[in-house]
């Protein structure tokens, strides 16, 4: 329940967040970008519905310094969606503060080619703040996962709770390695995103879990996936376009290893999905490789 969120936030030396637990929902695709700019563009509106116009102020420039997202800038990114072959798309609130946020890594066909990358794809996340889910509640948030799902030609995606924000800032590693084993359910969010490895390979599990293809059809789909999971308030829900979607429960939850809060239904699920789950080839939060597959595996062992 969110009531039982453990609210972390890491502040700059000015008194700024620039790292808080929020919902990440991000949706793994392997069409190249050309094919399917206008699923993303029609995703990004509904985002933006959803959040309000207002919930994104900044965008990222070519040299990585944020600027303000009016109607220049707006034009700008609609170009660079429409117009480049491998765009990367950055957009923040008002004031980086790891709240909402469009994050967008595209990729060519001639790009992937010539990379000689199989496993790339693209990869589209979108961020709510935690003040979002307790205002509107889990329904709405998990209403607008499936709109965005429905939207996209996904292989594979998720809603759940995550680190946002600036991850690459010094320190912010240490003070997070505090909390990433104690709480399983929150996940790493990162801002560079996995798209260039993860395949169709699954970063899960989350509250919120969507399946395409090929894994769906190798589970057994829809039918197969209910015969394997049993746990109270899991539910298996088929969408348009050969897609399922796996929910935990009513809300997101974090866990908390030293409350026994072990999360047993993403174990469940945890257990069906191992086969296929994808392993990061970098350390995570610069900690030793084996900290690393032991977060990885934090609902197998």
């Amino acid at each position: 329940m969110s009531e039982h969120y453990p609210r972390i936030r890491i502040e700059a030396r000015n008194g700024t967040i620039i790292v808080r637990e929020g919902l990440s929902l991000t949706f793994y695709m392997r069409p190249p970008h050309q094919a399917i700019v206008q699923d993303v563009m029609r995703a990004l509106e509904a985002y933006l519905r959803a959040v309000g116009p207002k919930a994104l102020g900044l965008y990222a420039d070519e040299e990585g310094e944020w600027c303000e997202l009016n109607e220049q800038g707006w034009s700008l990114i609609r170009r660079k969606l429409q117009e480049e072959g491998c765009p990367i798309i950055m957009l923040e609130a008002p004031e980086v503060t790891g709240s909402h946020a469009f994050l967008y890594f595209g990729k060519s066909l001639e790009f992937l080619s010539r990379m000689n990358e199989p496993d790339a794809m693209c990869e589209a996340t979108f961020w709510l703040s935690t003040e979002f889910l307790e205002e509107h509640g889990p329904a709405r948030v998990r209403a607008l996962a499936i709109e965005l799902a429905s939207l996209l030609p996904l292989c594979s995606g998720s809603c759940g709770l995550s680190f946002l924000g600036g991850l690459d800032l010094v320190g912010v590693d240490r003070e997070l390695a505090r909390y990433w084993m104690r709480y399983p359910g929150i996940d790493i969010s990162d801002e560079s995103g996995y798209s260039w490895d993860v395949g169709t390979r699954l970063r899960g599990p989350h509250w919120i879990n969507f399946l395409g293809q090929p894994v769906l059809g190798e589970l057994g789909g829809a039918e197969g996936l209910r015969a394997k999971l049993h746990s109270p308030g899991t539910t298996v829900q088929e969408l348009s376009g050969d897609k399922v979607v796996i929910t935990l429960g009513e809300w997101p939850e974090a866990g908390d290893m030293e409350r026994g809060e072990v999360l047993p239904s993403y174990r469940e699920l945890a257990r069906v999905l191992e086969p296929w789950l994808y392993q990061s080839k970098v350390r995570m939060l610069s900690r030793p490789e084996e900290e690393t597959r032991r977060w990885e595996r934090r609902f197998l062992d």
